[in-house]
């Protein structure tokens, strides 16, 4: 039975245990090792959540997380060093430092499309940090989380717990005063959380989503389709910067067309169901709501699907822009095909709407790949591929606007959960006592000094 409030008390009390650099890197070799010992259960789990194969298991939720764990265990003496900074003469002698210092205690709450990875990976850089951590994976995906409650049970005693459950469970851990909290999911429930936060004014960071363009301005119409079909059907489409609709001209819409079905069979075979490299949807719910979006809208392209054992073959339709597939984060092997007439018409409809999590371009001349970067605003962005930026730890990942805000991997997790502390050393060398009142006849002399300061 799970003692939330228990679970709180020993998280909070043992805040201190990770302020030794030492004792953060036994931490993160002991999840390593649990992490590979209990490989075969976690890719288990997955499968069963999600119909996952091996390898996408291994590559994107497994390896991702032990290869976050390298990397910090590598760098984290470098990243908590304070760093030295320039100080002004005024008061010399005196020098100026950003101390990284861990907030305390955090709240990690998971999404179900990568169950394992978008829970564990945060962790990471919260232990790095010198953070103790209460994880809440996610109710849709019930055996990973139950994976995840035994690996956190078996590496951690009292700094690190695992919160299994639905809303009441996440409720009652919003109605706690954490020092940071981390979500991963969708702007509904991000609303709610910034309201529970606001309470405490906690710092928070939202992995969020949205409707990531992808703009097929290629001759390389083969290469283009192979990358799309990767990056769009792997995980079944419920990749959060999984492309969410084509923008591509008339004149190549049906070569395309025909290059992404010659790929998708290549990749699943002609007879898709039967494939063991492809995934399946998450739940009925989810299932209702994409074949929902295949009712209204033309299939141009599959559209095969099982209820009993929630299969929906990949699929392409018509980008119909009064639809709500248009309107909606699709988040699953749906992909629309909106016709434009040049790169303009394409890029004025992305900016008229959200800041997507990520967009997409397929480009030859190196102009429309300036004018891509210069132009479009998006949490991240690939030039001729996709989902590919995840996989460089040296480039942040996260959101703009409606898709969210801060960023983390590598580096950048162990500073999201940092606060960087100003501090200040003087000497009593020297004094300066033209700081001090009386101030009567020293305002001139200091608007001459702070001229060269």
């Amino acid at each position: 039975m799970q003692d939330i409030n228990q679970y709180y008390q020993d998280v909070t009390a043992t805040q201190n245990n990770f302020k030794d650099i030492s004792k953060r890197l036994v931490a993160l070799e002991k999840l390593k090792s649990s992490i590979t010992e209990m490989s075969s259960e976690i890719a288990d789990a997955l499968r069963k959540d999600l119909g996952k194969c091996e390898f996408e298991s291994y590559l994107s939720e497994i390896d991702f997380v032990l290869h976050e764990i390298d990397v910090a265990k590598k760098n984290i003496k470098k990243w908590s060093k304070p760093k030295r900074v320039s100080s002004s003469l005024a008061f010399f002698p005196v020098k100026s430092y950003i101390v990284p210092e861990p907030y305390g205690t955090v709240l990690i709450i998971g999404p179900w499309n990568y169950p394992f990875q978008l829970v564990l990976a945060p962790l990471v850089g919260a232990i790095a940090a010198g953070n103790t951590s209460i994880i809440k994976p996610s109710e849709m995906a019930p055996q990973t989380s139950k994976v995840i409650t035994e690996l956190i049970n078996k590496t951690f005693s009292k700094e690190v717990k695992c919160v299994e459950g639905g809303v009441p469970e996440t409720t009652e851990l919003l109605d706690l005063k954490f020092d940071y909290i981390f979500y991963t999911g969708n702007g509904v429930v991000a609303r709610i959380i910034m309201e529970k936060a606001s309470k405490f004014l906690t710092p928070l960071t939202l992995e969020l989503g949205g409707k990531s363009p992808c703009m097929i301005f290629t001759a390389n119409l083969n290469l283009a389709a192979k990358r799309v079909v990767w990056g769009k059907f792997f995980n079944a489409g419920q990749t959060c910067v999984a492309p969410d609709y084509i923008m591509i001209q008339e004149k190549d819409k049906n070569s395309f067309i025909n290059e992404m079905k010659k790929w998708i069979e290549f990749f699943y075979t002609s007879e898709v169901k039967s494939s063991p490299n492809y995934g399946r949807i998450i739940n009925e719910r989810h299932f209702d709501r994409l074949t929902k979006y295949l009712s209204e809208a033309k299939v141009l392209l599959g559209g095969g699907h099982e209820r009993e054992s929630l299969f929906l073959e990949p699929t392409v339709v018509e980008g119909d822009l009064n639809h709500a597939i248009m309107k909606e984060e699709i988040f699953g092997p749906i992909l629309p095909i909106v016709i434009v007439k040049d790169y303009e018409e394409a890029r004025d409809y992305v900016l008229k709407n959200d800041k997507p999590l990520a967009s997409y371009g397929f480009f030859d001349r190196e102009e429309d790949k300036s004018k891509f970067v210069k132009e479009i605003s998006s949490g991240g962005m690939v030039i001729n591929d996709t989902l590919i930026h995840l996989s460089n730890e040296k480039l942040p990942f996260g959101g703009v606007g409606e898709s969210g805000m801060g960023a983390y991997h590598g580096a950048y997790s162990f500073d999201i959960f940092s606060h960087k502390k100003a501090l200040m050393k003087r000497s009593f060398m020297f004094e300066n006592s033209l700081r001090y009142p009386p101030y009567e006849g020293k305002l001139n002399l200091i608007r001459n000094i702070m001229k060269y300061l």
